[in-house]
């Protein structure tokens, strides 16, 4: 098959894939990882087999994440009407935070799955919400999957809403999460106990990795 026959049969979803990995390697991931540009994009390209077909749902079908990213410094690279997105958590308290251990989080890039960030949830506390989420069959983000979320498409704290994430815990009441502060995207947290009116609880259905080589 020709290279313009191949670009002929690509799918919606093979298009948006190359989206968020273009949205990877513009927030720099290829330099933290001491790759060249096509070598991450050669990383990342198992996943592609993975894609599943883009529903006509309100959801995000598919996010692209590296679970194990520089989270303070891909923040810093999502732009949005006021500037850079930032977090004033200092980094051993964010080092605090960790993924669940009932999630089972692959420990190599994967795909997220029917990402919801919550509408319904908008004002529950998170501990309630969380209760919502796990009664639906899902599970909670963590905050590199809320990353992944952010950079794929930096709009989504305006044109969605501002989420929690409940997948990433610190040991104590407190919950992370991402929102929009003077007009930029914030990464901080709040007490689990604690409704607010523009702030939901996000989950997926589920992870995918790829298999590993020669599988």
């Amino acid at each position: 098959m020709t290279a313009l026959q191949q670009a002929a049969v690509r799918t919606e979803a093979d298009l948006d894939f190359d989206r968020q990995v273009d949205a990877l390697v513009t927030a720099g991931l290829p330099a933290w990882r001491d790759l060249e540009d096509e070598c991450f994009r050669a990383w990342l390209e198992p996943l592609r087999d993975l894609l599943p077909t883009l529903p006509e749902s309100a959801g995000i079908p598919f996010v692209v994440v590296v679970p194990d990213a520089p989270v303070a410094d891909v923040l810093g690279t999502v732009q949005m009407v006021g500037g850079t997105g930032f977090t004033t958590m200092g980094a051993d308290d964010l080092a605090r935070f960790r993924p669940v251990p009932e999630l089972d989080v692959p420990a190599t890039p994967y795909l997220l799955l029917d990402v919801d960030t919550g509408p319904d949830t908008l004002g529950l506390p998170p501990a309630q919400a969380a209760d919502t989420i796990a009664a639906a069959g899902r599970t909670p983000l963590t905050i590199h999957e809320g990353l992944g979320v952010l950079v794929s498409d930096p709009g989504v704290l305006r044109s969605r809403n501002c989420f929690s994430l409940l997948g990433s815990r610190a040991g104590d009441k407190r919950v992370p999460a991402l929102w929009v502060s003077a007009r930029r995207p914030r990464l901080g947290w709040c007490y689990q106990g604690a409704p607010h009116s523009w702030l939901g609880s996000a989950s997926c259905a589920g992870r995918l990795e790829a298999p590993p080589p020669g599988r």
